[in-house]
C-alpha cells in the first residue's frame, strides 16, 4: 500500500531526478524567474562562454531597482540605468521573454507571475529573491534561489537541494471584520517566531486559509520566509483555477481542463505525515501591528509596547531593549499612541489590487495626516486601480500615487525613509535599516496602515469601517 503524502511530497517527487548519498537532490525547475539584479549570474554564463539551457522556461522582470517615481525611460541613477540595460542585453542575448519597463505585463516579479499565469500548480519555480515562496499560493513549489544557484539554473535548468522536512500550519474558523491575510500571517510569525519553520516547507491548510482570496493566499505564502520557511504552498482549488482561466500564460481550452484535472489531485492525502503541526483558531486574530525590527515582534493592535523588566529570560530582555532603543519606543507605551511620520502602501506582498481597494476604502473621503507613496503591484494592477478611481482617492487624501516596483520596500531608487522617522508599510520585513539607514518600520495589511495615514498614528482599522468625516 502506498503511504499517504503531503502536497509538498508530491510536488518534491515529480521533480526530483536524482538523489545523491548525501542526501542532495537535483530538482528539475519548470519556472525561473530573473531581475535586473541577477546580473552576476550572466557574468558566470559569459565567463564559460555558455547559453541559458531553456530560454522557454526563462522570464526576466525589471522591478528591484526600477524608479517608481520620475522618468523611467531615462533613469537617473547610472548604476541602475546600467543593471536595467544589461537585464534587457542579456534576455534578448540568451532569447528569452523579458518584461521590461515599456511592457504593460511589467511589475513586481512576484505579482507579474501569477497574474501572467505564468504560475502554475504542480511547477517547481525559482527566482534570485526570497520571497519567490509567494508563488506557493497557486500550489507550486517556489523558492528563493542565491547569485551562483541561478547561475546553475540558467545553465542547466536544475537545481540541487535539500528536501526540507514538512509543516503544516492549519487556521480554522471565521476571522472578523477587518482582518486580512497580513494579519493572520503576522499572528502565525509571533507566535511560532522568525525562526519557528527553519528548514521546513509550510503548507497552509484550514477554513480560513480556504476563505482567502487568492491574492491574500499569496501575502499568507510571501511572508511564510519571514517565519524561517524555505516555501509555503496552499493547495490549489476551484478558485485557484478561477483566477487562472484566461490568463495570458495559462493553458487554453481543452488543455486547461486537463491540467485541472490534474491539478486537483495535489493536495496532501489523508493521514500524511508532516514533521511539524501548529493550529490557529481565526475568530482570535486581531489587526496586528509590528512594534520591533523583525515581524516577530508583532503585536493586537490593541497592546502595549513589551517591557523589557517583565521577560524572566535575560537575552529576550536584552533583546526587548536593543529593539525599543532602535524604534524609539518607550514600554508600556500603547500602540495606538505612536504617532507616524510617513506610509507606504506597495511590495510583492501588498500591492495587488485587492490591497489598493481595501486601503483606499479606509482613505476614501479623508485626508493622510502624513505623506506617503503607493506604488502598484505591476502597471496591470496600476491601470485597472485608475480604471476604478483608487488613485484619485490616494491622490485626493495627500499621497503620491507611483509607478510598480518594489520601492520603498528595500530602499531603492531614493524611496527611503529618513533616519529617525517612522513608517506604517505593507512590506514584509522590518529589520534595521530596511527603508533606509535609521528608518523605523512598522508592518501590518493595507487597511491598517491607511487607517494610520488618516488618523497620524499606529490606529485599529476596525473602528474606521463604515465611518466618514461629513
Amino acid at each position: 500500500m502506498t503511504q499517504p503524502q503531503t502536497i509538498i511530497d508530491k510536488l518534491w517527487s515529480a521533480h526530483e531526478i536524482l538523489r545523491r548519498e548525501d542526501g542532495e537532490s537535483l530538482l528539475w525547475v519548470d519556472r525561473h524567474y530573473v531581475h535586473e539584479g541577477s546580473f552576476h549570474a550572466f557574468g558566470k554564463l559569459a565567463e564559460r562562454g555558455a547559453r541559458v539551457a531553456e530560454p522557454a522556461l526563462t522570464f526576466g522582470v525589471a522591478d528591484h531597482y526600477v524608479p517608481t517615481r520620475g522618468s523611467r525611460r531615462s533613469i537617473a541613477n547610472p548604476e541602475i540605468a546600467r543593471m536595467v540595460r544589461q537585464l534587457e542585453e542579456n534576455c534578448a542575448k540568451h532569447g528569452f521573454k523579458l518584461f521590461d519597463l515599456d511592457d504593460p505585463g511589467q511589475g513586481i516579479v512576484h505579482v507579474v507571475g501569477p497574474e501572467q499565469g505564468l504560475t502554475l500548480p504542480g511547477l517547481l519555480i525559482v527566482c534570485g529573491d526570497s520571497h519567490t515562496s509567494t508563488h506557493g499560493a497557486l500550489g507550486a513549489y517556489a523558492f528563493g534561489i542565491g547569485a551562483s544557484e541561478v547561475a546553475h539554473v540558467l545553465m542547466t535548468q536544475t537545481i540541487w537541494q535539500k528536501k526540507p522536512k514538512r509543516m503544516r500550519v492549519r487556521v480554522d474558523g471565521v476571522t472578523a471584520p477587518g482582518i486580512a491575510a497580513k494579519d493572520i500571517m503576522l499572528a502565525i510569525i509571533a507566535r511560532i517566531g522568525a525562526d519557528g519553520a527553519t528548514g521546513c516547507a509550510a503548507e497552509f491548510t484550514g477554513s480560513a486559509i480556504r476563505g482567502l482570496s487568492i491574492e491574500g493566499r499569496l501575502t499568507l505564502c510571501n511572508m511564510s520566509i519571514e517565519a524561517g520557511a524555505r516555501c509555503g504552498v496552499v493547495a490549489p482549488d476551484a478558485l485557484s483555477f478561477a483566477y487562472l482561466r484566461g490568463r495570458p500564460y495559462a493553458p487554453k481550452g481543452a488543455e486547461f481542463e486537463q491540467a485541472v484535472d490534474a491539478w486537483s489531485r495535489l493536495t496532501t492525502d489523508e493521514g500524511a505525515p508532516f514533521d511539524h503541526e501548529v493550529e490557529f483558531d481565526a475568530a482570535n486574530i486581531a489587526p496586528i501591528v509590528t512594534w520591533g525590527t523583525s515581524p516577530q515582534d508583532a503585536l493586537p493592535i490593541d497592546a502595549s509596547v513589551p517591557d523589557p523588566t517583565r521577560e524572566s529570560d535575560p537575552e529576550r530582555a536584552q533583546y526587548v531593549r536593543d529593539a525599543l532603543d532602535y524604534m524609539g519606543l518607550v514600554p508600556g507605551k500603547k500602540l495606538t499612541d505612536i504617532s507616524i511620520d510617513r506610509v507606504f502602501i506597495g511590495s510583492c506582498t501588498n500591492a495587488r489590487i485587492e490591497d489598493l481597494r481595501a486601503a483606499a476604502s479606509v482613505i476614501a473621503g479623508r485626508d493622510s495626516k502624513v505623506p506617503g507613496l503607493v506604488s502598484p503591484g505591476s502597471t496591470l494592477v496600476k491601470r485597472q486601480a485608475e480604471d476604478e478611481g483608487l488613485d484619485r482617492i490616494f491622490r485626493d487624501a495627500g499621497l503620491e500615487w507611483g509607478e510598480s516596483g518594489c520601492s520603498m520596500c528595500v530602499g531603492i531608487n531614493g524611496d527611503l525613509i529618513a533616519p529617525g522617522e517612522r513608517c506604517a508599510s505593507t512590506t514584509n520585513r522590518n529589520f534595521r535599516g530596511r527603508q533606509g539607514p535609521g528608518a523605523r518600520t512598522h508592518l501590518m495589511s493595507p487597511a491598517m496602515v491607511a487607517a494610520a495615514a488618516v488618523t497620524g498614528h499606529l490606529a485599529d482599522v476596525r473602528k474606521l469601517l463604515g465611518s466618514r468625516k461629513p
